[in-house]
């Protein structure tokens, strides 16, 4: 396992074990809550950035850094994330969120949205390692679901 790689994965896999052991009592603890989604946004930030600057040509493409990448984003979208996104975790109703309150709301539209960053994960996952043109290919489906959740349920700045 390339060096970058294992301690992403271990630190995903923790992350998973807090959610998982800490229970329904962790959700209590809004600004945890916050924190932990936000350290998973920053997470995601910087293997898409990975990604994208190979992709744009601003990085030379790496095969093993690509797979990499496209593999910790598809262990960040398997977390058991729900604890994260407790209601009463807004930008209404704290500070240092953006999330909108609508998103309480439309929690099935959330779930799809949710579902379709998996599935553009996988698809990176796929192909990251192939070749840049699969990279590139894989990049657009992956931007755009992560921007359609973002354009629905995240405050501008």
């Amino acid at each position: 396992m390339p060096k970058f790689r294992a301690p992403l994965l271990s630190l995903a896999g923790a992350a998973v074990a807090i959610a998982v052991f800490a229970g329904p009592g962790a959700a209590q603890d809004v600004p945890a809550a916050v924190k932990a989604r936000q350290s998973q946004m920053q997470l995601y930030a910087f293997n898409l950035g990975t990604l994208g600057a190979m992709a744009k040509g601003e990085a030379e493409y790496d095969a093993e850094a690509a797979q990499g990448a496209a593999d910790n984003l598809v262990a960040l979208t398997s977390l058991a994330a729900g604890p994260m996104w407790a209601p009463g975790t807004d930008d209404m109703s704290i500070d240092g969120t953006r999330t909108l309150a609508t998103m309480w709301d439309n929690f099935p539209d959330v779930m799809a949205k949710g579902t379709a960053l998996a599935e553009a994960a996988g698809g990176m996952a796929a192909a990251a390692g192939t070749d840049l043109a699969s990279l590139q290919a894989a990049m657009g489906p992956l931007g755009g679901a992560c921007s359609a959740c973002h354009k629905a349920y995240r405050a501008p700045e």
